[in-house]
């Protein structure tokens, strides 16, 4: 068992900011680039919207809640200098002594022209409202009594605010009915906002998704095609449960990528940049004075983000080890318990569960040191707003409204950073899985078809190997300069010791591997110029270890193959002496089985397996140690199975038993990678060669058992 059970690299991540790799799955976003679009269109619609919150407060604020005026006095300065310059913010009376500016337009004016009028007396400070004639005549009706006021050129009226604060309560909202209309108008409005943004909300989070999961559906159909038409060497390899992970895990990681990186990660940059402006349209000033903060908050979020992205590394590691060493153990319970291993294996679980818990937290400290000191920056950043910008609004350079929505948007402003702070470490991950998705598609080790395949016209079931050198491994050659020929309908068995190259003859045949050098040929045709499918769908292949699919029996014999009927299973099944046992199951060909058949027994195993080679009616048989796991009875009846169908096929056998072997019309015995010998069962025995020494040894091994 090694340390990190095969998954080390479950612990690496990409950069951020791989182009390659972005360009390279662009192109499946290509096909959804309209609803890309669209989804970008309704991210740059939400975050206007979302701008507008905040200005709205200030408008409400600063023309309804506070909508007083000052009184200017034009006679205490030069009069035609300050109607020169400020007239279009000016409201005068009727006889154009005084006249009236609205506290939010006292920022339009000069600094240093305010603070020589405050000094001077030109604006006396004085808070006056204005209201409509019809107003002001009701408030008097209702009050029973005449106020001081001054009449507007516009013939509107202005009155004190001692006058109006010494109204009672309903008189001032009857007075100030205008304003509070406003006020209803901009809740009306915000509540609009509201539902628009919802709405939106809602699209763009289903279009994300949308986009998310089509993508993720296709990068997962391309890669399974690609992990399906891979060599048996890469599968020898890559162990399932990486496999496994590259088809969900990683797959999974990329529609996270998608969803909520790509397309939002424009969103908090419009967002951003939308603030920003806002905040110089509101006062370029106090927006550079809050921009002091920013080069904090950069350092700050690379330093935690480097050091985030080194803790999610060991995490994802520890995770990995962890998943993989409860895979590995579930798999492997039977002989855990009959080993009676169970306390030491509780012991390596809790050192690898103590060691993902420690990464764990390592990781949360990290995020929990992040997002307080994220919050710190943001309250500093409010009181250089408050201090700054309050004074501003003491000294009539900036209205309240403003700073309001200052500090509204400044709030905002850290949302989308926080937001592409915890992205990066998402990117990251997506990279990495990115990297590794396309690495198993890029990886070689593939047999390729012909490019113009060979169709055979006359199906006869010869099989030749002509001069066959093979190897697994370079240098190490496990079949070496090897000839023979099995001609239509011929049973022909090959033997030999462990490692001899039979099975190897197996996988070559089904075009599992191609030959170093040398020809294998199919009815005389190489079999490189005829297409896999070709080749394999001709061929019925019988295993020691019998693969049964979770489903029904009806489906692993026929294995989705929509040409093989009912009928024809079982007829199968009566053929291959299955049909007793399967009558026995409560669902007969529907009874579900688990992955691996382990309900059923080992012989019931390969008599479903002979069932799906008899079902396929194919004209060439591969038993591969078909018989060597099973009890006499079963082999009996396997053995009348295999007469049958090797009655009318060409048929390869690879064996110990000497049942099956014997009544091979030729045997070519295997040793060291080479043809030793060849001939029938008696023709070799008589010699007295390997196959005869194999044989003595088979006896004696027998009567010893």
């Amino acid at each position: 068992m090694h340390a990190d059970f095969g998954y080390i690299e479950e612990g690496k991540l990409g950069k951020p900011y791989n182009i390659r790799l972005l360009k390279r799955l662009s192109e499946y976003a290509l096909p959804y680039w309209r609803i890309i679009a669209l989804a970008l269109t309704v991210a740059v619609a939400i975050t206007l919207l979302d701008l507008v919150l905040p200005f709205l407060t200030k408008v409400a604020i600063d023309r309804y809640i506070l909508s007083s005026y000052e009184e200017v006095i034009p006679d205490k300065a030069d009069k035609a200098e300050i109607i020169k310059k400020y007239k279009k913010i000016m409201i005068f009376s009727n006889d154009n002594k005084t006249a009236y500016i609205h506290r939010g337009d006292l920022k339009d004016i000069d600094p240093a022209d305010l603070h020589e009028y405050r000094r001077d007396g030109v604006i006396s400070g004085t808070s006056w409202y204005i209201f409509d004639t019809e107003k002001y005549t009701m408030v008097e009706k209702e009050a029973g009594e005449r106020y001081e006021h001054i009449i507007l050129s516009d013939g509107r009226i202005a009155l004190t605010k001692g006058v109006i604060d010494g109204l009672p309560a309903h008189l001032i909202l009857s007075a100030r009915s205008s304003d509070f209309n406003g006020l209803i108008k901009i809740g009306i409005f915000l509540i609009f906002v509201l539902l628009i943004t919802f709405g939106l909300n809602y699209l763009d989070y289903y279009l994300l998704e949308y986009i998310g999961q089509n993508i993720m559906q296709d990068v997962r159909v391309a890669l399974f095609e690609r992990i399906q038409s891979r060599a048996l060497s890469f599968f020898n390899r890559h162990p399932v449960g990486r496999l496994v992970t590259r088809v969900t895990n990683d797959i999974e990681n990329l529609n996270e990528m998608f969803k909520s990186v790509l397309v939002t990660l424009f969103t908090d940059i419009f967002i951003l940049v939308g603030i920003i402006a806002m905040l110089l349209y509101l006062n370029w000033r106090l927006a550079l004075i809050s921009f002091i903060i920013l080069p904090v908050i950069f350092i700050f979020t690379i330093v935690v983000s480097r050091m985030m992205r080194d803790a999610f590394r060991i995490l994802r590691e520890k995770v990995s080890k962890l998943n993989a060493f409860q895979q590995e153990q579930i798999a492997g319970m039977r002989i855990i318990q009959l080993l009676a291993r169970e306390k030491y294996q509780m012991r390596v679980f809790h050192g690898l569960n103590h060691e993902n818990y420690l990464a764990g937290m390592y990781q949360l400290k990290l995020f929990a040191i992040f997002v307080p000191v994220m919050e710190f920056i943001s309250a500093v950043g409010v009181a250089l707003i408050i201090w700054y910008g309050g004074g501003r609004v003491i000294s009539d350079q900036m209205s309240l409204g403003s700073l309001v929505a200052f500090v509204s948007y400044i709030q905002m402003f850290f949302r989308p950073i926080r937001d592409i702070s915890e992205k990066y470490n998402i990117m990251q991950l997506a990279m990495a899985s990115t990297e590794r998705i396309f690495e198993f598609m890029d990886n070689g080790e593939m047999i390729p078809d012909p490019e113009f395949p060979v169709i055979i016209p006359e199906k006869r079931g010869e099989i030749e190997f002509r001069n066959v050198t093979f190897s697994y491994d370079a240098g190490r050659p496990v079949l070496n300069d090897v000839s023979f020929k099995i001609n239509p309908g011929e049973m022909v068995a090959v033997v030999g010791a462990t490692g001899a190259g039979k099975s190897t003859i197996v996988n070559l045949i089904e075009r599992f591997y191609d030959p170093d050098k040398g020809l294998i040929l199919l009815d005389g045709v190489d079999i490189r110029t005829i297409k896999k499918a070709d080749i394999r769908s001709r061929i019925s292949l019988v295993m020691q270890d019998v693969f049964l699919f979770s489903g029904d029996l009806k489906e692993n014999i026929s294995l989705g193959n929509e040409s093989v009927t009912q009928a024809d299973i079982e007829e199968a099944a009566i053929e291959a002496n299955a049909k007793w046992f399967i009558d026995k199951l409560p669902e007969r060909f529907s009874q579900e089985i688990s992955e691996g058949g382990t309900t059923l027994s080992g012989g019931e195993r390969q008599l479903l397996s002979f069932s799906r080679a008899l079902a396929h009616d194919t004209d060439i048989l591969i038993l591969d140690e078909a018989t060597s796991s099973v009890d006499p009875e079963t082999e009996r009846q396997i053995q009348d199975a295999i007469n049958r169908m090797t009655a009318s096929r060409t048929t390869l056998v690879i064996a110990h038993r000497l049942s099956t072997i014997k009544k091979a019309d030729r045997i070519i015995v295997m040793g060291h990678g080479r043809i030793i010998e060849q001939g029938t069962h008696y023709e070799l025995m008589e010699a007295k060669g390997k196959y005869y020494r194999l044989n003595l040894f088979r006896e004696s091994y027998n009567e010893e058992k």
